[in-house]
């Protein structure tokens, strides 16, 4: 009875620190500049976030003399009459909520509407509508108070529709860097695109964390070149604070500007000092001069205990480079060696290779001075050519029957 006491408080001592550590993730992660949950937003003229997803499927109707026309926000735009419907198209979540300019703050875009008698129109998009948001009140002083309404509606074909909408905007969050990513690879923006944390790294999560076996983590960094120089040194915290090693490295690590074309490195080296049952996020953040800081979460999980001692990749190195320099060496030697006995001491062939000397005394000395041909100790003949005044001939020694040693001579012409 007492065992299961003690085993009922260790489970419910876990269960704490595991809730604790989780709201603590949770907070931290909430000072990224995460990107909103859905595509009805966007970054106004100053790159604030002006998030309206709580506008979403929101309808505001206009009332003409035929037919009426209905925004429905974030969604799509159509014509109603008596003869139906006309779909002028639906909400573009990629580039389709963008800042305005001059009156207007904001401007939607919606394609892919019904292509009857618009089958020409440009890319082939059908019926397409594009919706001018004004933040405020419309310039004829309609709709004060509310959830505003929609101005006035224009036509420039029977395919193409311009709406003037005012609402009473979202408060704008906080200001974005635009054009800044990073990713796992140069041209890849899974952790940061457009300056805000995507989800599943703007807090620590159990699917997004990394295995205990990977040991270091390459992110790609990069931003608009006329304003890379804004990047700085970033700096990393780690929760819970002890059980894993981290150490930044890479010319990310140094606040080296990065560009498109030449991003920077940032390499993670993580190493689990001790198991533990959840994983550990580490909080990078980068700041940027004038902008908020972008920050995003890696995690690990920890299921065993990581040395410390010399890395094996690191020893390979360094047995590469020993090998290199060696080799390097020898060549050198061998072809000074090569080059003084053929030019000093008159050598040539192969007894001008250096160390050919000793290993002729070796291979002599290990044979007594004799070498088996066909089956009989002889002695080494030296000398196989010698001049005479009638020719050069050529001494081979031959196999005889009676184990003696004769030459057979050969004339050359």
């Amino acid at each position: 009875m007492r065992s299961e006491g003690c085993h009922l408080k260790a489970s419910l001592l876990d269960y704490l620190l595991i809730l604790v550590t989780a709201v603590v993730l949770q907070g931290l992660g909430t000072v990224a500049v995460a990107v909103p949950r859905s595509k009805c937003y966007a970054l106004d003229n100053s790159s604030r976030i002006v998030d309206f997803s709580s506008w979403i499927g929101l309808p505001f109707e206009y009332e003409d003399k035929d037919s009426d026309l209905v925004v429905r926000f974030c969604k799509d735009v159509e014509r109603r009459s008596q003869m139906g419907y006309v779909d002028f198209g639906r909400f573009d979540g990629f580039n389709g909520f963008v800042a305005g300019s001059g009156h207007v703050d904001f401007v939607q875009g919606f394609y892919n509407g019904d292509l009857l008698k618009c089958e020409d129109s440009y890319d082939k998009r059908g019926r397409t509508a594009q919706v001018n948001i004004i933040c405020g009140n419309c310039s004829n002083g309609q709709c004060k108070g509310g959830f505003g309404c929609i101005c006035r509606v224009t036509y420039e074909s029977s395919c193409r529709a311009f709406v003037e909408l005012a609402i009473p905007c979202e408060k704008p969050g906080p200001r974005v860097f635009e054009g800044f990513t990073v990713g796992f690879n140069p041209r890849s923006s899974e952790i940061v695109y457009n300056g805000m944390t995507q989800i599943g790294f703007e807090m620590s999560h159990h699917e997004f964390s990394f295995r205990t076996e990977q040991i270091n983590v390459a992110l790609y960094i990069s931003a608009i070149a006329s304003v890379s120089t804004l990047v700085r040194k970033p700096s990393f915290k780690v929760s819970p604070e002890k059980g894993l090693n981290v150490k930044l490295s890479g010319s990310g690590a140094t606040g080296s500007p990065p560009t498109t074309l030449s991003p920077t490195v940032l390499i993670v080296d993580w190493r689990c000092e001790k198991a533990h049952s959840m994983p550990f996020g580490v909080n990078i953040t980068i700041p940027i001069e004038g902008y908020e800081p972008v920050q995003f979460f890696l995690t690990k999980m920890c299921e065993y205990r990581q040395d410390q001692g010399g890395d094996s990749a690191r020893g390979w190195a360094t047995f590469g480079v020993i090998s290199c320099i060696f080799i390097v060496a020898s060549t050198l030697f061998c072809c000074g060696g090569f080059i003084y006995k053929t030019r000093v001491e008159q050598v040539h062939g192969i007894d001008a290779l250096p160390g050919m000397t000793i290993l002729s005394a070796c291979l002599e000395t290990v044979s007594n001075y004799n070498f088996g041909i066909c089956g009989l100790n002889v002695q080494i003949l030296v000398k196989l050519l010698r001049c005479e005044t009638d020719g050069t001939v050529l001494e081979w020694p031959i196999c005889p029957k009676d184990d003696i040693i004769r030459f057979k001579r050969y004339r050359l012409v």
